[in-house]
């Protein structure tokens, strides 16, 4: 040390003089840190918040990844609205300590929009998974790779074997379980029209009942198949066919589906043969007789084959602490394995293909391969719910209208659906959100 020096430490207390060197100390061991990275990551997620999923991922499917890794991991369970707030207030600041995001489709769209996410292709494929086509397209958004797929939900068909026995020519049991192009709403007809002429049974269920989410087949299944779109075509002649398709349908749907709030009980007590509902209102049917039923895809229509899609994303925001930890926390919930994992705890489905030869033989492959066949058709027609908040059961008590009106009431469809068109309009208007997809 020098004279200069020694003069000037001669100047400044002990006290200071160890407050100097724990600064140094601190300012070391950041540094260090910060070459080695995380010892633990936030995993901020609008999904899985139920207290026993939550309990799930804390207990079950975290520590995994910690056991492979060493870094811990910090489930941050929070609702859309506090997810934006703090993601925006992080980015602004330049201090984000949230690693990973797990939120739906149209929420990380948002996110995209305001440039908040990194675009995840700078990391390459995910080895030894492959994922469906349709989720690879919603998940680039804005030209970049925005999301991971993680999990889905859905609706689909179940039938009964017995219903086989009445297939209409041309239509086999193959074409039912994979979907092909002979698998349509006309051939759909058909069948249910064979079954009533044969065992004077309506054998055909649908889930109207007041709690039942018979709306979201007509939204999401009928109208894409029809019309090319959910709200946009409206009442278009496109439109219009439909509806008379769905009075002729009805004729051979079982009148208790008014009181249908979820198809499970109907399918085990035989009271219908063919239902669409919820997966996870159907899967105490497939749980208890697995040997009895199959689950399908959606028929397609004139223009596609039209099924609604629940999507959660994995997705890393800009600023992330260490964004190779948070992909390494991205690959390990997307390993087919892991998924399985989650499908059998929570219901969740796989994003990915190859979780489908990792679930066992039962109850749980029957509704996966089902699930799987309707979002690989070639096809397919995605219909994503659209987020209108509070005026959600506003837009599905427009379609129930319809349906009530013009197929139990036997109303003029040219008449009652330029007049609810006008509401749903002012729906969404009001609430200030786009059409949803498939818009066109």
């Amino acid at each position: 040390m020098n004279r200069f020096s020694a003069r000037i430490m001669a100047g400044i207390s002990p006290a200071r003089i160890a407050v100097i060197v724990a600064i140094i100390v601190v300012l070391l061991a950041v540094y260090f840190l910060a070459l080695r990275g995380p010892t633990e990551l936030v995993f901020a997620s609008t999904q899985l918040n139920p207290p026993a999923e939550q309990a799930f991922v804390k207990e079950q499917l975290l520590p995994g990844f910690t056991e492979d890794t060493g870094i811990s991991v910090t489930f941050l369970p929070i609702s859309y609205d506090e997810l934006v707030t703090r993601l925006e207030a992080e980015i602004r600041a330049g201090q984000v300590t949230i690693s990973v995001i797990g939120d739906l489709h149209g929420n990380l769209d948002y996110y995209a929009s305001q440039g908040w996410l990194l675009d995840l292709s700078q990391f390459g494929a995910l080895p030894g998974r492959s994922f469906p086509q349709t989720l690879e397209e919603y998940s680039t958004i804005r030209g970049i790779k925005a999301y991971i797929p993680w999990m889905t939900a859905t609706y689909v068909f179940v039938i009964n074997k017995e219903a086989f026995n009445y297939l209409p020519s041309g239509l086999s049991m193959d074409d039912v379980i994979r979907g092909t192009d002979k698998w349509t709403y006309e051939t759909l007809l058909e069948w249910a029209r064979n079954i009533y002429e044969e065992t004077g049974k309506r054998a055909l269920g649908f889930p109207v009942g007041a709690k039942g989410l018979f709306h979201r087949f007509l939204h999401g299944y009928l109208y894409p198949s029809f019309t090319g779109a959910q709200v946009k075509n409206f009442d278009s002649q496109d439109a219009i066919a439909m509806w008379e398709y769905l009075r002729e349908l009805w004729q051979y749907v079982n009148p208790a589906s008014t009181t249908y709030d979820a198809m499970a009980d109907p399918l085990l007590r035989g009271e219908v043969l063919i239902a669409w509902d919820h997966t996870a209102r159907i899967k105490d049917a497939i749980t208890q007789r697995p040997d009895d039923f199959v689950v399908v895809p959606a028929p397609a229509g004139p223009k596609g084959r039209g099924f609604i899609l629940v999507i959660a994303g994995l997705a890393i925001p800009k600023g992330a602490p260490d964004p190779e930890a948070s992909w390494n926390l991205i690959e390990y919930l997307t390993r087919p394995e892991v998924q399985v994992k989650v499908l059998e705890n929570v219901g969740f489905f796989p994003s990915v293909n190859e979780a489908s030869g990792a679930i066992p033989e039962g109850p749980l492959k029957i509704l996966a391969s089902g699930v799987s066949a309707q979002l690989n058709a070639g096809d397919a027609l995605v219909a994503l719910i659209p987020s209108l908040g509070g005026k959600g059961g506003e837009f599905s008590q427009t379609y129930r209208t319809a349906f009530e009106r013009i197929v139990l009431q036997n109303e003029d469809p040219g008449t009652v659906l330029p007049e609810l068109k006008q509401r749903l309009d002012s729906i969404f208007r009001e609430a200030g959100t786009p059409l949803p997809p498939p818009d066109e």
